[in-house]
């Protein structure tokens, strides 16, 4: 049995640090990389493709809303032709980036509000896997468990990644509970490796109203801005492997 365990990192920008991204790397097998959208910059972007090529980690974009002031996390209302042209913006400059390092991007994985929105809302979901195809159509397009963002995958004719995540708290439908609600984000490290464990290996998670979900997960997360995001990687995968669980980036 094998999962991916991804992150979210490079999101420092200009002189404002976030995260401690060589710290985390050694315990993750994908990064999913900030691309000037709600973080990072051409510097960061490039230190960071180095430093995931050294320890093995599977590189991605992770495009997200223009947004700095708020990382991304606000909604703003974008046609799907518009979200279309910012992912592709967004996949190009760390994919300009990796290209001059002789990185090759594995994936692609939204960021924030703009992955949330795309799991309600088809139409986007769909203008975002077929930006992504667009550019390079060997790109696995990581999308939210159970929602609709991987049948766009599909057809647009990617190979997709279906994600969990241990960390946070879940609605009985299957969306993550927003950040603005108490209790969203879990805290408990061994109630956030026991989820992690129980997804891979049960596909189920608990809701946050004690309902338990079907969710088939072939990558978990965790987010490289959450306080000792090091430790929390480091205790995923020790627990995983524990359980018999190989952590490897997802194969197409």
């Amino acid at each position: 049995m094998t999962v991916d365990l991804n992150c979210d990192m490079g999101e420092s920008y200009g002189r404002w640090a976030l995260g401690d991204d060589a710290a985390v790397l050694p315990h993750i097998s994908s990064a999913n990389i900030a691309c000037g959208g709600h973080a990072g910059d051409a510097v960061v972007m490039r230190r960071t493709l180095k430093l995931a090529q050294q320890h093995g980690v599977a590189c991605g974009a992770h495009p997200g809303f223009v947004d700095l002031a708020s990382f991304g996390r606000r909604e703003i209302p974008i046609s799907a032709s518009e979200a279309a042209d910012l992912v592709l913006l967004q996949i190009g400059a760390l994919g300009a980036i990796a290209k001059s390092e002789r990185i090759s991007l594995a994936h692609v994985k939204a960021h924030g509000a703009l992955y949330n929105m795309a799991a309600r809302d088809a139409a986007l979901g769909e203008a975002i896997a077929h930006a992504v195809a667009a550019y390079d159509r060997s790109l696995i397009f990581f999308g939210l468990a159970g929602s609709s963002m991987l049948e766009a995958g599909r057809r647009a004719g990617l190979s997709v990644a279906s994600e969990g995540f241990a960390d946070r708290s879940y609605e009985p439908d299957g969306s993550l509970t927003p950040r603005s609600v108490a209790g969203s984000v879990i805290h408990d490290l061994d109630a956030v490796v026991a989820r992690a464990c129980r997804m891979a290996r049960e596909s189920r998670v608990t809701a946050r109203n004690g309902s338990e979900i079907t969710l088939k997960v072939d990558t978990i997360c965790v987010h490289g801005d959450t306080p000792g995001a090091a430790g929390l990687a480091r205790a995923l995968r020790e627990g995983l492997q524990r359980a018999g669980i190989e952590v490897r980036p997802v194969q197409p």
